[in-house]
C-alpha cells in the first residue's frame, strides 16, 4: 500500500508521494550500481497560521514513513529551529504541533529536519530530510510613520498643486499576501488649504496664491493618515502631524510711518553728526523687509545725508555739510524708501513711499572764525624788534558780531620771539631773528571773544625767515698739508673748498686769493679754479724744514652775495722729507704741534714724576704719623671686634681690692704707677694711700685726661670713646662712702640725716634712733 503525509487543510502546497517497499529495494540495487539512496520520503514546506489564539497545540501536519508498519518500532525525531520548544513532533505517529503563539512579523518561516530511528537500536532508518514550516499572515499590523511629526515650508502665494512635504509610512504585515500591507494617504485635519496623494504621500497646497499669504496666517497643522487593506474597511491606521509654515516672499512695499517729520538741529554740529531718525515698517520679515532710503529732493540735497540702520531698518539723517544759522535757518527735504531686493512677482519696481521731512537749525554761541585755515608770513632775519610780520583775521559769524582779542599760544613760542596786536591781529617781533639758528617759525594765533572768553579758535602760522648775506664764508674743513724739501715751483700741494651758513637764491659763489699782507716774494700762491675752490701752489724748487719747518698761508675767501662777505683763513704748511713718489716721511716735532715749546710727551712725562714725588711724600708722612699706642684693651686681636663685658658684683665697702680710688685721690702717684709697665692695676699700691676729702685734685685730674684725649695727635684711626665724668662737690649729704672714713669699725652719730630734709627721713628713722630702740 502507498503511504502519505497528512497536511493542513487549505495547504496550497503538493507532497510528493513516499517509495513502497518494492521501490526500496530496487533503490538498493540502484545505489549499488549509481552509488545513489533515494529516500524513502519527501517533502518542501509546511504552512501555519500567526497569531494563533487557541488553547490547545496549534496542529501542522503529520509525518509518517514507508518504514513504520504500525508496529511501534519506529521513532520520528525532530531537529532544527526551535525543534523541542516550539515545534513538538509525536515520536510515535510523527505529528507535528506548535506549542505557542507565533508572530509572521517577528520571524516569517523556520527550518526543521526529521528523521525515523529504530526505537530499540537507535539506527537511522533513513536519512535526516529538512523542511520548512512556513506562517501565513494576517493583518495584526497598523500602519506606521517614520516619524510622528513632520515639519515642512513652502512660500507663500504658491500656486494651487505646489509640493510641501512627502510622508511615509510602513505596515509590518506581509506585502506579498493580500492587502494587509497596502496603504492609502488620506488628510483628517489640513482643509481647505492642502491635500496629500493617497498613494505617495505627498502633500501639496491646494488653494490659490491669494489664498496662500503669510501675512495673514504664517503657521498650520496637517494631520495625515495611512490606512492599510488598500482603504478598505476593516483596515487598520496610522496617523502624523505635519507642522507646514509659509515662508516669506517681498509681496509688501514699506510704508512710512508718518508723512511728515520735524527735526531740529544746532548749527555747531559736525559733520556726520545725526539730526534724526524716520521710521519706516514693512509687513514682510528678513531680507525681504530689508529697506533703503534716498534724498530726492528739496533745499538741503547737499547739506544732509540718510542712510539705513541695519538693526533697527530706520533711516538716520546726518549733517553732511556745516550749518549756518545766519545764512539758512531751516531745510525741507523729500525722502524715499523702498525694498533693497524687489520681487517682480508681486511688486512693480515702483512700490516705493515718501515723507517729508523739515529740519530746523539752532542757533548756538559760535567762537570767532577766522578768514584762513592758515597763514604764512615771510620776514627777513635781519628785521628790527618791533616790525610787523604780518596779520591775522577773525570775526564773530553770530548776529551780535561781538568783538575779538587775539593772542598767542605761549607754548608754541616759548621764546617769546613773536607778539600779536590784540586788537587788529598784527604779529610783530619782540625779538631779533637769526635764519641760520631756525628758520621757521610755527606759532598759533587765538582768538577769542570779548564777551564770552570761554569762546575761541585758533589758527597756525607759519613764519618763514628770510636769508640775508650776514655769514662770512670760511674752510669747509681743517687742512693737513705738508710740501716736500725737494719740489718744484707751481708744484699744487692742496686744494681747498669754503662753506657759508647763508643760502643765497642764486647758489654759493666763493673767491679765493692771497691775503695783501703777505709779501710780494712769497713762498706760495692760491689759484682760484673757478668752481667754488682754489688750489694752493709752490713758487720755489726747493725748501728746507731745518731753516723753517712750518709756513703759514693766509687764504682771503670771498662769496659772492650783497653785502659781499670775507673772511681770512690760515692755512698751516710743514716742511717734511718725502721719497720719490712725494709721500711723507719725515716732518720736525715742532711741526707736529701747533704752538711752540715742549712736546706732549714731554708734558706728560713730567706729569707723571710730579705726581709720582707728591705719593711718595704723602706715604711718608701717613707713616711717620702712625706711631703705636697702647691699646685700650689688651688683646691679641682688634679692639673694633671685640666687647669686653664685666657682670661682676661688687663686695660692697668691705671691698677695698676691685679698685684703688686712691688713683683718682692722687694723681702724682697714679702717674707714677703708669710708668710701671708690669704692674697691674687692679692690685694696691706698696704706698698707702689716704684718701682725702677735698675733691679738687680729681677735677684736676679728669680735666686733664679730656685735654690730652682732644689734643692727641696720634689718637687711633679708629673711633674710640673716653668718657670721664665729675659729679661736683656741694652735696647736703656730702660723701657717704666708707672708703673717706679713717675706720669703719667706729662709731658714728647719724643724727645729721635729720637735717637732709624730707626724702632722708626714712634713712634718718632708721640710723637714728637709739640702740635701746631696738633691744
Amino acid at each position: 500500500d502507498r503511504s502519505s503525509h497528512e497536511l493542513p487543510r487549505g495547504s496550497e502546497t503538493q507532497i510528493d508521494t513516499t517509495l513502497d517497499g518494492e521501490g526500496i529495494e530496487a533503490a538498493i540495487e540502484g545505489e549499488k550500481l549509481l552509488k545513489r539512496v533515494r529516500r524513502g520520503w519527501m517533502w518542501n514546506q509546511f504552512f501555519l497560521q500567526e497569531e494563533y489564539t487557541g488553547s490547545d497545540y496549534q496542529y501542522i501536519g503529520k509525518l509518517q514513513s514507508d518504514q513504520d508498519h504500525g508496529n511501534g518500532l519506529v521513532k520520528y525525531v525532530l531537529s532544527g529551529e526551535g525543534a523541542g520548544t516550539i515545534f513538538v513532533i509525536d515520536e510515535n505517529n510523527g505529528d507535528l504541533h506548535a506549542t505557542r503563539r507565533l508572530d509572521r512579523e517577528e520571524k516569517s518561516f523556520y527550518i526543521l529536519r526529521a528523521t525515523v530511528v529504530n526505537k530499540r537500536t537507535g539506527q537511522k532508518l533513513e536519512p535526516e530530510t529538512e523542511f520548512t514550516v512556513k506562517l501565513h499572515d494576517i493583518n495584526d499590523n497598523e500602519p506606521h510613520f517614520s516619524k510622528e511629526v513632520y515639519t515642512g515650508s513652502v512660500p507663500e502665494r504658491s500656486d494651487i498643486g505646489t509640493s510641501v512635504i512627502q510622508v511615509t509610512a510602513t505596515d509590518a504585515d506581509d506585502s506579498m499576501y493580500g492587502n494587509s500591507a497596502k496603504l492609502v494617504y488620506s488628510i483628517s485635519q489640513g482643509h481647505p488649504y492642502f491635500s496629500v496623494d493617497p498613494n505617495t504621500g505627498v502633500i501639496r497646497t491646494a488653494l490659490g496664491p491669494g489664498d496662500m499669504d503669510r501675512e495673514q496666517r504664517e503657521h498650520y497643522q496637517v494631520v495625515i493618515e495611512a490606512k492599510d487593506m488598500a482603504g478598505q474597511r476593516g483596515g487598520l491606521t496610522g496617523t502624523t502631524v505635519v507642522n507646514i509654515t509659509l515662508t516669506d516672499v517681498n509681496d509688501n512695499p514699506p510704508r512710512f510711518t508718518q508723512s511728515i517729520y520735524q527735526f531740529r538741529v544746532p548749527e555747531s554740529s559736525k559733520s556726520g553728526s545725526p539730526v534724526g531718525r524716520i521710521q519706516a515698517t514693512d509687513r514682510d520679515i528678513g531680507r525681504n523687509a530689508e529697506m533703503y532710503f534716498t534724498i530726492v529732493s528739496g533745499d538741503g540735497m547737499d547739506m544732509f545725508d540718510i542712510s539705513a540702520d541695519k538693526d533697527t531698518q530706520e533711516g538716520v539723517i546726518t549733517v553732511s555739510k556745516p550749518l549756518d544759522f545766519e545764512k539758512k535757518p531751516s531745510y525741507t527735504v523729500e525722502i524715499q524708501v523702498q525694498n533693497t531686493q524687489v520681487d517682480p512677482r508681486f511688486m512693480s519696481s515702483g512700490s516705493k513711499d515718501m515723507a517729508t521731512v523739515r529740519i530746523a537749525v539752532e542757533d548756538v554761541d559760535e567762537p570767532p572764525l577766522f578768514d584762513k585755515a592758515s597763514y604764512l608770513m615771510e620776514v627777513k632775519e635781519d628785521a628790527a624788534v618791533g616790525v610787523a610780520v604780518g596779520s591775522v583775521s577773525a570775526m564773530d559769524p553770530d548776529g551780535a558780531r561781538s568783538m575779538v582779542k587775539y593772542s598767542i599760544d605761549r607754548r608754541t613760542d616759548m621764546d617769546r620771539v613773536f607778539n600779536v596786536h590784540p586788537g587788529n591781529g598784527s604779529v610783530f617781533l619782540l625779538r631779533s631773528l637769526d635764519r641760520e639758528e631756525a628758520a621757521w617759525h610755527n606759532i598759533t594765533v587765538t582768538a577769542t571773544e570779548y564777551n564770552n572768553p570761554r569762546q575761541s579758535s585758533h589758527v597756525p602760522v607759519y613764519i618763514r625767515l628770510l636769508d640775508i648775506n650776514d655769514n662770512a664764508p670760511t674752510f669747509a674743513t681743517t687742512y693737513e698739508t705738508f710740501v716736500c724739501e725737494k719740489t718744484k715751483a707751481g708744484q699744487r700741494i692742496q686744494t681747498v673748498s669754503a662753506i657759508d651758513a647763508d643760502e643765497p637764491s642764486t647758489g654759493h659763489k666763493f673767491f679765493f686769493s692771497l691775503a695783501p699782507e703777505v709779501p710780494h716774494r712769497s713762498n706760495f700762491t692760491v689759484r682760484d679754479n673757478g668752481d667754488n675752490t682754489a688750489g694752493i701752489l709752490t713758487r720755489r724748487a726747493s725748501y728746507s724744514r731745518l731753516h723753517q719747518s712750518v709756513y703759514l698761508v693766509p687764504v682771503v675767501i670771498t662769496d659772492g652775495d650783497y653785502p659781499m662777505q670775507s673772511t681770512t683763513g690760515t692755512l698751516t704748511v710743514r716742511v717734511c722729507t718725502c721719497d720719490r713718489e712725494g709721500n711723507m716721511e719725515l716732518c720736525n716735532a715742532e711741526a707736529l704741534s701747533s704752538s711752540p715749546g715742549l712736546s706732549t710727551g714731554a708734558l706728560i712725562a713730567i706729569l707723571l714724576c710730579a705726581i709720582i714725588l707728591l705719593m711718595i711724600v704723602v706715604l711718608f708722612t701717613a707713616l711717620k704719623r702712625q706711631r703705636k699706642q697702647e691699646p685700650l684693651i689688651i688683646s691679641k686681636e682688634d679692639v673694633r671686634d671685640n666687647v669686653v663685658s664685666y657682670n661682676d658684683e661688687g663686695g660692697g665697702e668691705e671691698d677695698t681690692q676691685a679698685f684703688d680710688i686712691g688713683a683718682l685721690r692722687h694723681p702724682d702717684a697714679a702717674a707714677a704707677l703708669e710708668e710701671s709697665a708690669k704692674q697691674r692695676r687692679d692690685i694696691i699700691p706698696t704706698d698707702t694711700l689716704v684718701a682725702s676729702r677735698d675733691n679738687g685734685d680729681v677735677r684736676e685730674f679728669i680735666n686733664q685726661r679730656v685735654l690730652e684725649n682732644d689734643c692727641n695727635p696720634t689718637a687711633p684711626p679708629y673711633d674710640s670713646l673716653a668718657t670721664y665724668a665729675y659729679e661736683g662737690a656741694g652735696s647736703v649729704a656730702e660723701s657717704l662712702s666708707s672708703l673717706g672714713s679713717a675706720s669703719s669699725e667706729a662709731e658714728q652719730d647719724y643724727h645729721y640725716l635729720s637735717d637732709w630734709g624730707p626724702r632722708f627721713r626714712k634713712l634718718a628713722d632708721l640710723y637714728g634712733a637709739e640702740d635701746s630702740d631696738f633691744s
